[in-house]
């Protein structure tokens, strides 16, 4: 294709699970001077390839791929350490002379990037403790004291945003609201982004889900867990909380069949392509590119002439 990262171009395949990113940034990646960057929170981690539809290893060696299975599953990965990452990759791949595809589903991951990040202080962890250790009512009445706006628009019950909005105004004096108002350290202004999202018809995305759920389980899901559960790792752990890994973990441990694990998994992985699915058509930057159909060989070449 004669592509050579002109205005530092970086290429976004983004969307839901199952919706084709994997496929067609190999297809746009064989065809050109490209080099593929993961984007999708789950595909960090290393334990769990199959379950989290990491390219293959066969496929990852067609061409350079990055950021997929780095990070062993206890350790945190957030937006701030990924988008840092990545920020290396795509200026490393620039630097020679090569376009990066970032392919994924983590809206929140690319959004950071793209955007920067709010310059939130560290929060004593000591303060963190405490708070984090309160009973959501409790917080949640805190939270109205301190931050009665950013109290209105939470649900009593969202533990994650009331302890985080709490331990931040109390140990900052700012709101998290006014943090956020402002972010460093995004790339939007020094790149030159193609971004195509894929919004197939819902009722394809989801049959296809089911179907790769099962797939996993026949190709070796069911080994990664049991490999997983040997590490003994605590119940919080990123990696223990993967879609798949609790239903699979009943199955092992006796508590529900292997159609119930199936079953089970499927309807997680339809919610969370439902809630990837809702994210990216409301909330991506309404220029951004949307199709609404299933990319296939009779059609791929009407969207890969985009990254010309």
């Amino acid at each position: 294709m004669g592509i050579s990262n002109p205005q530092n171009m970086v290429a976004l395949i983004a969307g839901p699970t199952a919706s084709g990113k994997t496929a067609f940034a190999l297809h746009l990646a064989r065809s050109g001077n490209f080099e593929i960057i993961n984007a999708d929170s789950a595909q960090v981690y290393s334990d769990l390839p199959i379950l989290s539809a990491q390219p293959t290893a066969d496929e990852q060696r067609c061409v350079p791929h990055h950021l997929f299975g780095y990070i062993d599953g206890v350790t945190p990965c957030s937006a701030a350490r990924w988008a840092t990452d990545a920020k290396h990759i795509i200026a490393q791949a620039h630097a020679r002379g090569v376009t990066p595809i970032l392919v994924g589903g983590s809206g929140l991951y690319i959004r950071t990037l793209l955007d920067g990040i709010a310059p939130i202080p560290e929060v004593d962890p000591e303060l963190r403790a405490t708070i984090r250790a309160m009973p959501v009512d409790q917080a949640y009445a805190a939270l109205q004291i301190y931050d009665a706006p950013v109290a209105a628009t939470l649900a009593p019950s969202d533990v994650s945003r009331i302890t985080r909005a709490l331990e931040v105004v109390q140990s900052t004096g700012r709101s998290i609201l006014a943090w956020r108002a402002t972010k460093t350290g995004g790339i939007s202004a020094d790149i030159c982004l193609r971004p195509l999202l894929l919004l197939p018809p819902r009722d394809w995305l989801y049959d296809r889900c089911d179907t790769r759920f099962e797939g996993m389980m026949e190709r070796g899901a069911i080994d990664e867990v049991a490999a997983l559960l040997a590490r003994n790792l605590p119940q919080d752990a990123p990696v223990m909380r993967a879609i798949g890994v609790p239903e699979i973990s009943a199955y092992l441990k006796g508590t529900i069949s292997r159609a119930e694990a199936i079953k089970l998994g499927q309807i997680a992985t339809r919610q969370y392509a439902k809630r990837q699915f809702t994210w990216f058509r409301n909330q991506a930057p309404a220029d951004w590119q949307r199709v609404n159909a299933i990319i296939n060989d009779s059609n791929i070449g009407n969207f890969e002439i985009m990254f010309q």
